[in-house]
């Protein structure tokens, strides 16, 4: 039978067709709206509001107001921390709700829930992790550099107004990730959820709001980017955009804040490498770990997938064997199915893209499975079997440029050296992983790796790390102190002491 999510649907209450605005819900102001086809069955699951300029000017307009009355960017750290940590409580209680309401946005399984990029979970532990910040990070008291007798002095201060633009692909971590550190630094938001995720994100504002936040403190503007997003980062109220997405829409949002000197934080993507050296402690288990990453939950549409896989010649068809029986366990279908455990591409425009990725690689290397399109009763919806290829050159397509997509691209080396520098030829920067059982090695080539993250023998985010990428995969950091910084300005004060200092 055809897929359906339709009782899921139906089980769920749903806001919709609203925007979040100075505290309180309504439409958008030309009463427009926006129709989510759900990426598994193709059945129309929400309508939102399709917010325009006009929406956009009363969001920020709402930021600012709460911002300069200091109710929230002068309120004292207790204040602060306490919200946050009330606001974590709240969604760890939520968080079976919040998972349906993620599998009905982007189909993310239920099963993949505990998953830290895709759990609610960790997106309370964000902002946990950040309300222990905010009594925590302040200026100096510096002595004179020439003489005399004054007082020099440093402070960190909000920022002001951050737009905070998230991606589809996990919004409870993203979500986490930009409005924790902004909020504990005293900032205030206009958040714009993407169009593809936008059920679960209305949700977690609505138990911002339950926690007590101010109004005007977080603004919620749903729509496309075009019309939304582009007037939100050519806005001159915004301070700093903060963004994770495509490259080509970070460098629209360089170019847009060099008219205001905005402060700007991007994550931009990647073609992370996984490096799987002949002396790998487990090379099945390497393959496992590397090709679930690329198949498993998001299928594939996930940043710092690691979609390169370096393997030593001595273990290179061991390791394509081994990943190849990975491939045969995965399963698709409802994501509210605790049987499956992979996604499907998120819209249809995706799902061209990804297949014609493929029919490039078909040209380029050698297909070991896959690559085509899941038929049958998921024809409505936009599956793609999980695909791999071997004898890959590195220059290839395939091994260049970000698919967001279930393709693993496998290419041989033989040394350490070739590795290291197959590794770093790549526009990209974020994040790598390397496989071996020589820990002086685990090192040497972690610090060679033009890479934001590096996992050795294993990966994992997590919230009191800093988070980020080389190259152009970005600008920044997220995570830790690093990101509670980034929403703060550093401001000197100095006070002569006696009137010769005057």
């Amino acid at each position: 039978m055809p897929l359906t999510v339709q009782p899921h649907r139906e089980s769920l209450g749903l806001k919709t067709g609203l925007l979040y605005l100075d505290g309180q819900w309504g439409p958008a102001a030309e009463g427009a709206t926006w129709t989510h086809r759900h990426p598994a069955s193709g059945e129309e699951v929400g309508e939102f509001a399709a917010a325009g300029r006009a929406d956009v000017d009363a969001a920020v307009a709402a930021a600012r107001r709460a911002f300069d009355s200091g109710e929230w960017s002068n309120s004292r750290a207790s204040v602060r921390i306490g919200l946050l940590h009330r606001y974590a409580n709240l969604l760890r209680e939520h968080a079976d709700e919040l998972r349906a309401l993620q599998a009905l946005d982007n189909s993310v399984p239920l099963s993949f829930g505990g998953i830290y990029a895709t759990s609610v979970g960790a997106a309370a532990d964000v902002f946990d992790h950040h309300a222990g910040w905010v009594d925590k990070v302040g200026g100096q008291t510096l002595p004179p550099y020439q003489g005399g007798d004054h007082l020099a002095a440093t402070f960190r201060e909000p920022i002001g107004v951050v737009a905070a633009i998230l991606p589809w692909n996990a919004p409870f971590l993203l979500f986490a990730q930009k409005v924790a550190p902004a909020l504990a630094a005293g900032c205030t938001v206009v958040l714009k959820p993407s169009e593809y995720a936008t059920f679960a994100v209305l949700r977690m504002v609505e138990l911002l709001a339950e926690a007590g936040l101010p109004a005007g403190v977080l603004n919620v503007v749903t729509g496309t980017g075009a019309a939304v997003g582009e007037p939100l980062i050519t806005h001159a109220g915004v301070d700093k955009v903060s963004f994770t997405g495509s490259r080509a829409v970070g460098k629209r949002i360089v170019e847009a804040s060099a008219g205001t000197l905005k402060r700007v934080s991007l994550e931009l993507g990647g073609k992370s490498p996984a490096i799987v050296f002949g002396d790998a402690p487990n090379v099945g288990l390497a393959a496992a770990t590397v090709t679930g990453a690329v198949t498993m939950g998001l299928s594939g549409q996930a940043c710092v997938a690691n979609t390169r896989a370096l393997v030593q010649r001595e273990v290179y068809e061991e390791f394509i064997a081994a990943a190849q029986g990975m491939t045969a366990g995965i399963t698709y279908g409802d994501p509210f199915d605790p049987g499956v455990i992979s996604s499907p591409l998120i819209n249809e425009r995706q799902l061209e893209r990804v297949l014609g990725y493929i029919d490039t690689g078909k040209r380029e290397a050698r297909l070991v499975c896959g690559g085509e399109r899941l038929e049958g009763d998921l024809a409505a919806g936009n599956f793609v079997a999980p695909t791999i290829f071997a004898d890959v050159d590195n220059a290839a397509t395939i091994a260049q440029e970000e698919i967001f997509g279930p393709v693993l691209a496998v290419v041989p080396f033989d040394d350490e050296e070739e590795a290291v520098a197959l590794a770093n030829d790549t526009e990209y920067g974020l994040g790598a992983g390397l496989f071996t059982s020589d820990v002086q090695r685990a090192f040497r080539v972690s610090r060679r790796l033009r890479a934001g993250t590096i996992g050795i023998n294993g990966f994992q985010v997590e919230p009191h790390l800093p988070f980020g990428g080389f190259k152009q995969s970005g600008l920044g950091r997220e995570g830790g102190r690093s990101a509670f910084e980034a929403y703060t300005e550093l401001k000197t004060v100095m006070l002569p002491l006696t009137e010769e200092m005057m």
